[in-house]
């Protein structure tokens, strides 16, 4: 995208709500494009001043949105192309990794259900609702969810009922509506003994069949498709604190990054080494609320916490100690996403209150 010359460092948005779930598009013909989840708890009328019908249809609507925004090259703004509802705030959304541009333009959003969303040009339609328990009004929520990038039609939930499920995508051609998506269980599994957090696809042995998860047990585990009869202990939390997120290397697939729920620091483990962290990166004030590691680099990873900084590391020193950042930016709200776009290696999505900001590295 020529910006004409007038490449800005940060690029800002302002949605109307706080944003919470975040992702960049990577097709190439959609480059500075993003998703982006509200997070709305609770609606006040008090507040709002808005009367008693308006109150009810925005009761019954669902009180979330899914934006979607695109820089416009001509302004070098953010404009929101696209909004639609969402029952509940998104715990995380997705776009189809595609890099080549040769899949329908599909994103993904859990919450209740997993659902894939087919993008147009004018609006966002829901192709297909994927739910695993079919006998039942109850749905155990989805904590998060990853899409696979080797075979994109498969994706991994993880739910707080202590299980993570494998679905399997298919398109066929329906009735004049080209590639009509729909999706079936591939497999369920119990993953942990308690709530799963966070589910990730590896990279490791051809990066189709292997993943890992983290949950509420305090612990890392990792499974491979070909063989759910056992699973590895990859780490256990000392204190046996819930561990909340998991991020792979996006080079090197022996190393994988978590942090605990409310804890200060991000742990880097070698699944070569179980039990042992190679590094600790220690350096927020407050509770680390995102982790991304760098497309480009094996040894760059950006942290992100409710103390305002998003923090850049070089971790090539390890297992010496990684004492300081390289690179530091704070924001003007405690920040609740970082992104790092894995087709525009120079560009870190960051989202704090109702902002998102790209900033140029």
């Amino acid at each position: 995208m020529s910006l004409h010359g007038k490449r800005k460092e940060i690029y800002k948005y302002e949605a109307p709500w706080t944003v919470y779930a975040m992702n960049w598009s990577v097709r190439p013909d959609k480059r500075f494009r993003l998703a982006l989840g509200s997070f709305v708890e609770e609606y006040n009328n008090k507040e709002s001043g808005k009367n008693k019908s308006t109150y009810l249809m925005e009761m019954l609507r669902g009180l979330n949105e899914v934006q979607l925004v695109g820089l416009d090259e001509e302004s070098s703004e953010f404009i929101c192309r696209n909004t639609f509802d969402h029952p509940y705030p998104t715990t995380k959304l997705m776009w189809i990794p595609d890099t080549k541009g040769v899949y329908p333009d599909l994103l993904a959003t859990s919450g209740d259900y997993l659902r894939v969303w087919r993008v147009g040009e004018t609006e966002t339609r829901l192709e297909c609702l994927l739910n695993n328990n079919k006998n039942s009004d109850f749905c155990a929520p989805l904590t998060s969810f990853d899409w696979n990038e080797v075979d994109p039609y498969l994706l991994g939930t993880s739910s707080i009922d202590t299980t993570c499920t494998i679905w399997g995508l298919e398109t066929g051609q329906v009735l004049g509506r080209v590639n009509l998506v729909s999706g079936h269980v591939k497999t369920q599994l119990i993953a942990h003994d308690k709530e799963v957090y966070d589910i990730a696809f590896s990279r490791a042995g051809g990066g189709r069949d292997m993943f890992a998860s983290v949950g509420a047990d305090g612990s890392v585990r990792m499974f491979d498709l070909r063989h759910l009869e056992h699973s590895t202990i990859i780490y256990e939390d000392p204190q046996h604190h819930p561990l909340l997120r998991l991020c792979w290397n996006k080079q090197d697939p022996n190393y994988l990054a978590t942090m605990a729920m409310d804890g200060m620091e991000v742990v880097i483990l070698d699944v070569r080494v179980p039990c042992t962290p190679v590094a600790r990166l220690n350096n927020h004030r407050a509770c680390v609320n995102g982790i991304a590691w760098a497309p480009h680099s094996s040894c760059h990873i950006c942290t992100a916490a409710d103390d305002h900084q998003a923090l850049i590391w070089d971790i090539q020193q390890m297992p010496r100690a990684i004492e300081d950042p390289i690179l530091a930016y704070t924001a003007e709200g405690e920040i609740n996403n970082v992104q790092w776009a894995s087709t525009q290696p120079d560009w870190i999505a960051i989202c704090y209150n109702n902002c998102l900001e790209i900033l140029r590295v």
